[in-house]
C-alpha cells in the first residue's frame, strides 16, 4: 500500500477511468476556490491585495487569512466569512465524480469506506523524523515548512508520505537544489515530473499556460520555489537558535536518481499529488 487520493485509488481499483478522474478534478478545481479567490469573488479583496498577501507569505508562515488581517486587508469578521464561504461551497472529489458520471451515488459510501480502511497507518498531521537523527526539530521545520510552501506558492493539492531515509532519490525530470551550512549543513533537493514542473511555473509566473515557455524559465521557477522555501526554513530555524546560511539554488539533471553524497545521510519526504504524480523532497544531512 502507499499514500494516495480518493481518486487515485478508485483508478487502480478500476472502478473509474483515469479520464474520468481528470474530469472530476478539472470541474472540483472550477468550484474550490483559494481564499484569495474566494474573498475576490466576494468583493473583499483586490487582486493587488491578494499580491501584496503572496508576497508577504513567501518571508513568513502565516495563511492567507491570518496574513491579510494582519496586514490590514482584512478583518477577523471577514476572514471568517470567506472561511464560511469555502466551506459551504466545497466540492468533495467523490461528489465531482458522481457529477461528471464516473460513480453513482449510491456507490459512494461503499468506496469511501473502503479507502478509509486501505489508508488508516497514513491517517496523520504530524511530521514523525525517523529516529536516530539529530536535530530532529530542525528536520521537522523543513518537512512542514516545504509541505506549508507548497500550497502557498506552487498551489498544489497533495498528501504527504511518511519520511524514511535512504541512500538515493529516485529519477525525476528535473532536480533543483539548494547547499545550506551553518548550524546545520547539507543539501536540500526536490525532484519533479514534466507536469508538475509546469504547475508549477503556472503558479509562480501567475500565468494559466506554459506551454510555450523555453525551459530555461520553467527551470527558473524550480529553482525560484526552492529558493523561497529554504529561505523560510533558515528564518524559523534561527528563531529556534539554529543558523542556517543558503547558497544559490541550481538545477540537477539525473536520469538515474540521485545517489547521497559520501559522508551523509538522506532523509526523504516524498509527496503524492491529487492527480497521482510525486514530487520528490529530500534533503541531505551532512554527517
Amino acid at each position: 500500500m502507499a499514500v494516495k487520493f480518493f481518486g487515485q485509488f478508485l483508478v487502480e481499483k478500476g472502478v473509474v477511468s483515469r479520464e474520468i478522474l481528470l474530469q472530476a478534478i478539472e470541474l472540483q478545481e472550477s468550484v474550490n476556490l483559494s481564499f484569495g479567490a474566494t474573498s475576490l469573488a466576494m468583493g473583499i479583496l483586490t487582486e493587488a491585495d491578494i499580491e501584496r498577501v503572496h508576497n508577504a507569505q513567501r518571508i513568513e508562515d502565516l495563511r492567507f487569512g491570518d496574513m491579510a488581517v494582519k496586514l490590514g486587508l482584512l478583518t477577523s469578521e471577514q476572514m471568517m466569512q470567506v472561511l464560511a464561504r469555502q466551506k459551504n461551497t466545497h466540492l468533495y472529489i467523490g461528489e465531482a465524480l458522481v457529477k461528471v458520471g464516473g460513480l453513482q451515488a449510491d456507490e459512494l459510501p461503499k468506496y469511501l469506506d473502503e479507502f478509509k480502511a486501505d489508508q488508516a497507518q497514513y491517517t496523520t498531521d504530524t511530521v514523525v523524523i525517523p529516529s536516530g537523527i539529530t536535530d530532529s526539530q530542525v528536520w521537522e521545520i523543513v518537512v512542514d515548512l516545504s509541505y506549508k510552501m507548497l500550497t502557498r506558492v506552487a498551489l498544489l493539492v497533495f498528501r504527504p508520505e511518511p519520511c524514511f531515509m535512504s541512500d538515493r532519490v529516485p529519477a525525476m525530470d528535473v532536480y533543483a537544489a539548494m547547499n545550506f551550512s551553518g548550524d546545520i549543513s547539507g543539501r536540500y533537493v526536490m525532484g519533479v515530473t514534466a507536469a508538475t514542473q509546469n504547475k508549477i511555473a503556472k503558479a509562480i509566473l501567475k500565468e494559466p499556460n506554459v506551454d510555450n515557455e523555453p525551459k530555461e524559465i520553467l527551470d527558473d521557477t524550480v529553482m525560484e520555489f526552492v529558493n523561497v522555501a529554504l529561505g523560510n526554513i533558515a528564518a524559523k530555524a534561527a528563531q529556534s537558535g539554529k543558523s542556517m546560511e543558503i547558497a544559490p539554488p541550481e538545477i540537477i539533471e539525473a536520469p538515474d536518481g540521485i545517489p547521497v553524497p559520501e559522508g551523509h545521510k538522506a532523509l526523504c519526504f516524498p509527496i503524492c499529488l491529487s492527480d497521482g504524480d510525486r514530487i520528490e523532497l529530500a534533503v541531505f544531512i551532512q554527517q
